[in-house]
């Protein structure tokens, strides 16, 4: 039995649809928080808190894999996740997968800390596991494209920064493929589009989807904080999304490692394809 935690996300409802295409409906269990709000998944709910333990050995009941896709309270993740993996380790499972950040063992990027203390707690455990470091995915800068489509710019402050980003739906291919395959026991993949591409890239996929002219407006991480101060964004949301352009600016998100790919056994998603799909 495979059991997806956080199933009803975005991430989550696609590894289930994923993995529904080579799994018996019968053997996937989908773990929530509100189960109420998954029952058009089609497949088993059962309730799944992080902060609830009991409610984790429950849900891991009889699960030979667990994927753990990484919670998304900034500063609690830690003691969540380890919650998960005892209650994993507690059901015997033979594979732990794990939503991870790219390179979070070693990497500056503003998001690693949480993603390299969870790795540990993972290796330590002794479970058979499976990091997935997944790069970014397209659809977190769906905000800035459609405010480029309505304003003919996109904005940031990321410089001439590549982002090997792809979408939800590959990265959720390749946790199925993991969960449903074999021979994954305590592998790392770094996980990625297949074309790294900066914000330019992103503002004429802009222009190409919409007819109109687009172009990307680069800002210093002080007037583009700014400008978000002005937008509405409360000050830590603002200088988490400056921090992490700085990040892209330096080149944390651009490595293309062809490993998704192979792992879906198809090319990624193309930028201009998931703008479309952004806009539509």
């Amino acid at each position: 039995m495979i059991v997806v935690t956080g199933a009803n996300g975005h991430l989550g409802r696609l590894v289930i649809e994923a993995l529904k295409q080579t799994v018996p409906a019968d053997r996937i269990v989908a773990a929530v928080r509100s189960p109420e709000k998954a029952a058009d998944l089609g497949v088993e709910v059962r309730e799944a808190d992080y902060d609830r333990p009991d409610t984790l050995k429950t849900a891991f009941d009889g699960a030979e894999k667990v994927l753990l896709i990484s919670g998304s309270e900034v500063g609690r993740r830690v003691p969540q996740h380890t919650a998960v993996v005892e209650a994993a380790k507690a059901a015997g499972v033979s594979l732990l997968a794990y939503t991870s950040a790219p390179k979070a063992g070693t990497s500056p990027l503003i998001l690693a800390p949480e993603h390299k203390a969870t790795e540990e707690v993972i290796r330590d455990s002794g479970v058979p596991y499976a990091i997935l470091r997944n790069n970014w995915y397209i659809e977190n800068y769906e905000q800035g494209v459609r405010q480029a489509a309505e304003t003919g710019t996109y904005v940031g402050s990321a410089g001439e920064g590549r982002v090997a980003g792809a979408t939800r739906a590959d990265y959720a291919a390749g946790a199925a493929a993991v969960l449903a395959g074999d021979g994954h026991e305590n592998k790392v993949y770094e996980l990625s589009g297949d074309t790294a591409f900066t914000y330019a890239d992103i503002a004429a996929a802009v222009a190409d989807v919409t007819g109109k002219d687009v172009t990307y407006q680069d800002l210093s991480p002080e007037d583009h904080k700014g400008a978000l101060l002005s937008a509405g964004l409360p000050e830590e949301t603002a200088g988490f999304v400056v921090a992490l352009d700085g990040n892209t600016r330096d080149g944390l998100l651009s490595e293309a490692t062809g490993e998704l790919a192979r792992l879906i056994g198809r090319p990624t998603t193309p930028l201009r394809e998931a703008v479309a799909k952004l806009l539509a």
